[in-house]
C-alpha cells in the first residue's frame, strides 16, 4: 500500500523548506526598496539641486558616514548621548503606561470621573508641549525629572484613549454573561474588560513609544543639566553648522525610535497575535 508521503511529488517536497525563506525575503523587499528610494532622493537633492557652495546644508550620505558616523570618537559621543536619551524615554514610557492604564480604568468604572478627568487629558494633548516646557523647568529644575515629565505629557494621552476605548468596546453578550454570573466589579474588570482591552492598550503603547522618544529629545534640547542627551548634541551641532554630525545624530535617533516601535510591535504580536487582527 502506497503511503501518503510517497504520493507527494518530489517538487513539492523541495519547495516546502523554501517557503519560510520566501516569506522572509518578501518581508525584506519593501524596506530595502524604501531605503534605496530615500537614499536616491537624498543624493539627488545634495548633488543635483544644491550648488557646491550650499552642499554643506545637506551633505550626501557617503560624506555623512565617512565624516561623522565612521569616526570612532564622534560615534562614541553620540552613542553616550543616545543612551542618556534612551533612559529618559524608557522611564517616561513606563510611567505613562502605568498612569495611563490606571486613569483609563478609573474613568471606565465611574462616569463622573470620566467627565472630570478626560477633558484634562484632551487639554494636555492639545497644548503644544513647547508652551509648557518653561514652566516644567521652573517647577522641576532642568535635569532628569524635567525631561521625563516632558515624555509623560506627550506619551500618556494615546494610552488613556486607547485603553478606555478597549474597555468600553467589550462585547455586550459577554457583559450580560458576567452579569448573569453575578460577577463583581473587580472580577468583571480583571477577567473580562482588561483582557478585551489589551489589543487597544498595546496599540496605544506602540504610539506612545515613538512619542516618548520625541519627548526625550525635546527635553534634551531645553533641559541641559546633567549628561547631554542626543537632543543636546543636535542643538549644539545646529549652532555650529556641523551638518554631517547633525544628520548622523538624527539618523541614530531615528534608528532608536524605530527600534522602540519594533519592540512593542513584537510584544503586541506575541501577546495577541493569535486571536486579534491588530497584531497582523
Amino acid at each position: 500500500m502506497v503511503s501518503v508521503a510517497a504520493r507527494v511529488p518530489a517538487a513539492a517536497k523541495l519547495q516546502l523548506p523554501t517557503a519560510p525563506l520566501r516569506k522572509f525575503a518578501g518581508a525584506l523587499v519593501a524596506p530595502l526598496v524604501s531605503i534605496t528610494l530615500a537614499l536616491a532622493a537624498w543624493y539627488a537633492v545634495s548633488m543635483l539641486i544644491l550648488s557646491e557652495g550650499r552642499r554643506f546644508l545637506l551633505p550626501p550620505p557617503h560624506v555623512v558616514f565617512s565624516e561623522s558616523l565612521a569616526d570612532p570618537k564622534k560615534l562614541e559621543v553620540m552613542l553616550e548621548a543616545l543612551a542618556v536619551t534612551a533612559r529618559v524615554a524608557i522611564t517616561g514610557l513606563l510611567i505613562s503606561a502605568v498612569l495611563g492604564v490606571a486613569i483609563a480604568v478609573l474613568m471606565s468604572q465611574a462616569k463622573p470621573i470620566e467627565n472630570v478627568v478626560y477633558p484634562y487629558a484632551v487639554v494636555l494633548q492639545a497644548i503644544p508641549v513647547l508652551a509648557v516646557v518653561p514652566l516644567i523647568g521652573l517647577w522641576l529644575g532642568y535635569g532628569f525629572a524635567a525631561r521625563t515629565t516632558v515624555c509623560v505629557l506627550i506619551a500618556i494621552h494615546p494610552i488613556i484613549a486607547m485603553t478606555l476605548f478597549g474597555i468600553k468596546s467589550v462585547d455586550g453578550n459577554l457583559q450580560e454573561l458576567f452579569t448573569l454570573g453575578r460577577a463583581g466589579r473587580l472580577r468583571r474588570l480583571w477577567s473580562l474588560q482588561l483582557p478585551a482591552a489589551l489589543p487597544s492598550t498595546l496599540t496605544g503603547l506602540r504610539t506612545a513609544a515613538g512619542l516618548s522618544v520625541t519627548g526625550a529629545i525635546i527635553g534634551d534640547m531645553f533641559f541641559a543639566q546633567g549628561k547631554p542627551g542626543i537632543g543636546t548634541l543636535l542643538d549644539t551641532y545646529r549652532a555650529r553648522l556641523q551638518s554631517e554630525d547633525l544628520i548622523g545624530a538624527l539618523l541614530l535617533a531615528a534608528l532608536f525610535g524605530v527600534l522602540v516601535f519594533t519592540v512593542f510591535t513584537v510584544i503586541q504580536k506575541v501577546s495577541v497575535g493569535r486571536w486579534h487582527n491588530s497584531a497582523q
